[in-house]
């Protein structure tokens, strides 16, 4: 028998670790070549992780919520071939002696540290990673036992037990300061506002955040005490791009396989504007600019279960509109499926997406961290306008829709973010009627 180490793979140039999420087999299953282990967690892409071998998984490294960085082996699996020939079979099965050995010195140097090792407790659990945080910060089983834990079924993660320990440093700090100091302690540090007690009646339905609910919850919020946000609103006039994607749309979906949408009209339109206006294509780090050299657009997009995420079209500006429309699908379609990788919603510089699709005329988008802007797209509609003519104005039925342009006030003023939306609006009301694609 011979022994094959699974470790976390490369999934991106700046993906540098995962979250475990869930394991899909157990100790003592059997495991085919190609079929899911485990179930992995990177910002808001869920990944499968693979066996490379048939085996019978024997070891886990790792337990749920566990971080787990990239090239690090997260479970043995036990496979056949090689047992006639006990040094091969030995040679094979060395790196997992090895890290049995690393984790014995690791639990010795933990009760070196603690004098009684951490245990798991009634319905308490406690993973590797964290009994070894614990270990190391000289934390005992009673002060581990009263962390309240953020994880499935409260259970205590790394982010809970480092936040208990910087808040622990901080406290002794305080307490090696002299009294005659305390008061002015309290009037610098304002204490923590207490959240509002939220009534549950018998009837109430209580339901737990998904793992990216709370994720978005968070950069939200991170966002709007980040950003100072405001909106600059343009009506335009999308006449002549509703009635030539009705003329080409048969035509396009016969010869490319696929739909011919307005989101790749409105992408280029962009790509465009971020060119005129390069200002809107940075980032700010503290007290610095960053000014983007690639205008990569972010594109808001619906997943199954509601949520949504923002795939990325690297390097916009560079795509004719067939091209704008293959990237568009492409993504669409794997966001949907839930086959996006990592690197797909990396590395954004300006962000579009379409409230119209849920019948808004218009939107304040959140912008989407460490950007300065995002643009909302609103319904398109059938209205009455007038229209100017050499012989005079006249009401007729046009196409229109609101362009909803929200941006950080700190480093976007009025004029810009004014100006950057009326050339978008411009793009798309020039929109030639013989344009072939």
């Amino acid at each position: 028998m011979a022994k094959f180490e699974l470790k976390l793979p490369k999934m991106g140039e700046s993906v540098a670790e995962a979250t475990l999420t869930n394991w899909l087999k157990e100790v003592g299953d059997t495991i085919e070549a190609d079929e899911a282990v485990l179930e992995i967690a990177t910002d808001k892409v869920d990944s499968e992780v693979p066996s490379e071998v048939n085996g019978v998984l024997v070891e886990k490294l790792f337990e749920v919520d566990d971080v787990v960085q990239v090239g690090q082996t997260i479970a043995i699996i036990e496979t056949e071939g090689g047992s006639d020939d006990n040094s091969s079979s030995e040679s094979q099965s060395a790196p997992s002696q090895e890290t049995v050995k690393e984790v014995e010195k690791q639990m010795d140097a933990a009760k070196e540290t603690v004098q009684s090792p951490i245990e798991n407790t009634g319905d308490r659990f406690y993973s590797p990673l964290v009994k070894n945080i614990a270990a190391t910060e000289g934390i005992s089983q009673s002060e581990l036992d009263g962390i309240s834990g953020t994880g499935k079924d409260g259970r205590v993660t790394k982010n809970d037990i480092l936040a208990y320990v910087e808040n622990r440093s901080s406290t002794k700090t305080a307490e090696k300061q002299p009294q005659a100091a305390a008061p002015k302690s309290t009037q610098t540090a304002a204490p923590a506002k207490p959240k509002a007690p939220v009534a549950v009646s018998g009837g109430d339905e209580i339901i737990e955040m998904t793992r990216m609910g709370k994720l978005i919850a968070t950069h939200m919020v991170d966002s709007v005490q980040t950003s100072a946000h405001v909106q600059s609103f343009v009506e335009c006039d999308v006449t002549n791009v509703w009635n030539w994607r009705n003329k080409v749309k048969g035509a396009f979906a016969k010869r490319e396989g696929e739909n011919l949408t307005f989101t790749p009209i409105f992408m280029q339109a962009v790509a465009k504007a971020l060119k005129d206006f390069p200002m809107m294509n940075i980032a700010v780090d503290g007290d610095k600019i960053i000014k983007r050299k690639n205008i990569n657009l972010g594109m808001a997009a619906a997943l199954p279960d509601g949520n949504l995420i923002v795939p990325v079209i690297k390097n916009a500006d560079q795509l004719n509109l067939l091209g704008m429309s293959k990237a568009v699908n492409d993504l669409a379609n794997r966001a949907r499926e839930n086959k996006l990788k990592p690197d797909d919603i990396q590395g954004g510089t300006y962000t579009v997406t379409n409230v119209g699709t849920f019948g808004s005329i218009m939107g304040t988008p959140i912008i989407n961290q460490p950007q300065v802007g995002i643009l909302a797209l609103g319904a398109i509609r059938k209205v009455p306008a007038v229209i100017e003519t050499p012989d005079g104005d006249f009401i007729g039925i046009r196409y229109k829709m609101f362009l909803s342009h929200s941006y950080d006030h700190r480093v976007v003023n009025g004029a810009l973010g004014g100006q950057f939306v009326k050339k978008v609006a411009d793009y798309l009301e020039a929109w030639d009627v013989n344009t072939e694609i």
